[in-house]
């Protein structure tokens, strides 16, 4: 794995570990989570998505 796409992997878990929190505190609902997970998928592109989940 790239240095490249190491930095991604590790943008992506702090975006899922914000969105998770985000969750729990009811700031956002589970469809808005789903959605913008979605999102950031697509921008970070993250190999090891299985894993995080």
């Amino acid at each position: 794995m790239s240095q490249a796409q190491i930095a991604k992997e590790v943008k992506y878990k702090m975006a899922l570990s914000l969105l998770k929190s985000m969750l729990e505190k009811g700031l956002i609902t589970l469809s808005e989570f789903k959605e913008v997970d979605q999102i950031n998928q697509c921008l970070y592109t993250p190999q090891l998505v299985e894993v995080y989940m």
